[in-house]
């Protein structure tokens, strides 16, 4: 099985190239060019492999939550290479690609979401995925979802944006790594088990997962926010 992953949802962009079990990728700490640099990052990993898109076998994408424009241009880029090479199309949660990305068993998965507020999950690892515990939500750093239990990792920009976070969790984590991000190579091992699996979807189906829908706070609601 080929095929490539893909993630625009935070400031890095990623992409992923799995042949058969074996993964390669690339990783630029973006900033606002992701609809500059994905497709050529794409383009070079099919080339170092001597493939072309209609080699693959499907195309994977981070879905969302995330940076609004950033899943708009995952999803576009998806549709597009997947349209033109007849090819089917996974979504993969963010959060759940988090989760992988960590190496822990449970995590608690934040994602810095502006505003004042986090994209938050709670995940356990099952087989070759992740049973959602809670989430995928938005909400304050105060309204994060708490487990049950302690053993958990706090993964995701979340916990370096808002240390509260941290005083949120106390108790229940065992460390944090706020680095972690929801990387194309997670998105890609999540997919395998699921390409193989036929769960991949014509290219028009293609969607971002929106969780939260204003985007931008006004004027009057930023000052609010000021110390």
């Amino acid at each position: 099985m080929k095929f490539i992953a893909f993630d625009t949802a935070t400031e890095w962009c990623t992409a992923a190239l799995w042949q058969d079990g074996t993964l390669a990728f690339r990783e630029v700490h973006a900033g606002q060019r992701h609809s500059d640099l994905l497709v050529p990052m794409v383009m070079e990993l099919l080339a170092e492999a001597g493939l072309a898109l209609g080699d693959l076998d499907g195309l994977a994408y981070g879905m969302g939550p995330g940076s609004f424009t950033g899943l708009r241009i995952a999803c576009g880029v998806a549709q597009g290479l997947a349209l033109g090479a007849d090819l089917p199309v996974l979504g993969v949660s963010t959060l759940e690609a988090l989760a992988e990305e960590s190496g822990a068993e449970r995590v608690a998965a934040c994602l810095d979401a502006r505003m004042n507020e986090v994209y938050a999950g709670l995940y356990e690892r099952r087989d070759e995925g992740w049973l959602t515990l809670a989430g995928p939500l938005v909400c304050p750093p105060a309204g994060a979802p708490l487990p049950g239990t302690d053993g958990y990792v706090g993964a995701g920009s979340g916990f370096s944006a808002y240390p509260a976070l941290a005083e949120r969790y106390a108790g229940r984590l065992v460390r944090v790594d706020a680095a972690v991000i929801p990387h194309a190579r997670a998105v890609a091992r999540l997919a395998a088990p699921r390409f193989a699996r036929g769960e991949g979807l014509p290219a028009e189906a293609a969607e971002p997962l929106y969780i939260r829908d204003k985007v931008a706070l006004k004027i009057a609601e930023r000052a609010l926010l000021q110390p």
